[in-house]
């Protein structure tokens, strides 16, 4: 039996793979594919050991060897009835021949990474994992912590420690995404806080990549375009993959400044981009000077 585990969602990965583990009866294999030779094919695939006459081999990462990730295809049919051969991928190519014949003759399983549009799909998961929780106070949750799911597990267990739950009591004790920190800031420039945009960009400063940081907040900015340049006919949240509650905040914001306001935050972030990519100005100067012009 072949299984493959391919996708960027490391944690459901990891998941399904303990899964896997918990049900067999003995120790595992467990073998690097990226240093794996072809000799040790044979080996490892055609028959039991002198130990265990199941067994459970697992590779990961095969198409980091190429010899392995060029030759695999051949082996697929030689794998032994007695061996479960688990091949785990998080870069696994759907264009080769490789994933073709892997998908034809294995248990092809892909875990893709959630985006905005799987918030829902994340709620659920909270309450699943923690049923005491309502879906308010998971939504928040979701929206505190972002859609990492090592990160929410690990909220998770924060919590399993807290007594009640509530949105007050996960701020207290669980740390904002970094999506959430921007879009606070970009709150506070629509807002017109100069004042909390310079404290708040100061401490940003410290762990934050300024480039990584333009990025989410000319998101933002595409966002309450998104939102408020909208026609009666348009739908932002699943157009443009905005949370509903996102949505209606920066729903709140367009009205206030109008289509006008919403485009000259566009040509403030346009004029942005285009001094940051021919270095006319230090990075951070360049995302404050931005900010405060919306600020005023």
């Amino acid at each position: 039996m072949i299984t493959v585990l391919a996708g960027e969602n490391s944690y459901e990965i990891h998941e399904a793979l303990q899964a896997l583990v918990r049900d067999f009866a003995g120790r595992p294999e467990r073998i690097d594919g990226a240093t794996l030779e072809l000799r040790q094919l044979p080996d490892l695939l055609m028959g039991g050991t002198l130990f265990a006459e199941d067994r459970l081999v697992i590779i990961r990462g095969i198409t980091e060897n190429t010899a392995l990730k060029t030759q695999l295809s051949d082996w697929l049919d030689r794998v032994d009835d007695s061996i479960h051969l688990v091949l785990i991928d998080e870069k696994l190519d759907k264009r080769t021949v490789l994933y073709k014949d892997l998908k034809k003759k294995a248990n092809l399983r892909e875990f893709a990474q959630w985006t905005e549009r799987d918030t829902g799909t994340a709620v659920q998961w909270v309450q699943k994992r923690a049923p005491s929780l309502d879906r308010s106070t998971a939504d928040h949750l979701v929206r505190r912590v972002g859609l990492d799911q090592w990160q929410l597990a690990s909220a998770l267990e924060i919590l399993a420690q807290v007594d009640p739950v509530t949105a007050q009591s996960i701020d207290e004790h669980i740390e904002p995404n970094r999506t959430e920190n921007v879009f606070q800031l970009f709150e506070f420039a629509m807002e017109g806080k100069s004042a909390r945009i310079f404290d708040m960009l100061r401490t940003l400063e410290l762990s934050e990549d300024p480039y990584g940081l333009f990025a989410l907040l000319s998101s933002q900015a595409f966002q309450l375009a998104a939102v408020g340049l909208a026609e009666p006919s348009d739908t932002p949240t699943k157009d443009a993959g905005i949370h509903p509650f996102v949505a209606g905040k920066l729903e709140k914001h367009a009205r206030r400044l109008g289509p006008r306001g919403v485009l000259h935050i566009l040509e403030i972030f346009a004029d942005a981009d285009a001094d940051l990519k021919r270095s006319r100005g230090e990075p951070w100067l360049v995302i404050e000077k931005s900010l405060l012009e919306i600020a005023q």
